[in-house]
């Protein structure tokens, strides 16, 4: 076999286990509903894989020019950076407070990394990072599950003053107390007197006087009346 044959398969052969380990991963955000899935990841994988090849290989027969500089790393820096613009459309802003979709950003950007490391043929540590990534995810979401089930988790809606400063005293008051905010919602509806209504998500341990903390937060200079979910 000659060798641009052989050159053939070898480059084959590496798109094929980027496609590969970049489904992996797109699998696992495929299977939570996120908003970049199997397809999306393997794209990216594949995409950066070919770019790495292109960048070896695909410009090598102007080495021998006297006025050329071949710099294998360039076209790869610029997937690192482009990468940015992928992950950004994964993260989702839900209202003004909650944002959605690092954790794929991530994933893409690792996506992005494997896929460069098959195309230079670093086979083993493009494999290691694909263990170590599901790994990761799995363990980490069952320390989330274990944490939240060992906390209570209640509702607080709040009116206070439509002023800088409102929601920081708050949140600094509640995590003084213990307790932790999970989501927060700010309210729609206008009121005419400057106050604005605020849905809070919180998580706490057995431990802590819920109604000692709504006392303190009634405190609150701004704060005119707080609802809590039993």
């Amino acid at each position: 076999m000659s060798d641009l044959a052989m050159f053939n398969w070898e480059s084959m052969f590496r798109l094929f286990v980027a496609a590969l380990l970049g489904a992996v991963i797109g699998w696992e955000r495929e299977q939570r509903n996120k908003q970049a899935g199997l397809k999306t990841h393997l794209l990216v994988s594949v995409g950066s894989a070919l770019i790495m090849l292109l960048s070896i290989y695909g410009f090598s027969d102007f080495n021998d020019h006297p006025n050329a500089r071949f710099d294998p790393a360039r076209l790869a820096a610029q997937v690192v950076s482009g990468i940015g613009f992928i992950g950004a459309g994964a993260i989702l802003r839900q209202s003004n407070m909650i944002i959605s979709g690092l954790t794929t950003a991530a994933t893409l950007w690792v996506v992005a990394a494997i896929g460069l490391s098959v195309g230079a043929g670093y086979y083993i540590p493009a494999v290691v990072t694909v263990f170590l990534v599901l790994v990761m995810m799995y363990l980490v979401r069952k320390i989330e599950t274990r944490m939240i089930r060992g906390d209570q988790h209640r509702g607080l809606t709040l009116i206070l003053k439509d002023q800088p400063g409102m929601l920081g005293q708050i949140a600094s008051k509640l995590g003084e107390e213990g307790v932790n905010i999970r989501k927060i919602n700010i309210s729609d509806e206008d009121y005419d007197d400057g106050y604005i209504e605020i849905d809070l998500q919180l998580s706490f341990s057995q431990r802590v006087d819920v109604v000692g903390v709504i006392e303190k937060l009634k405190g609150i200079d701004g704060v005119r009346r707080i609802q809590y979910d039993e």
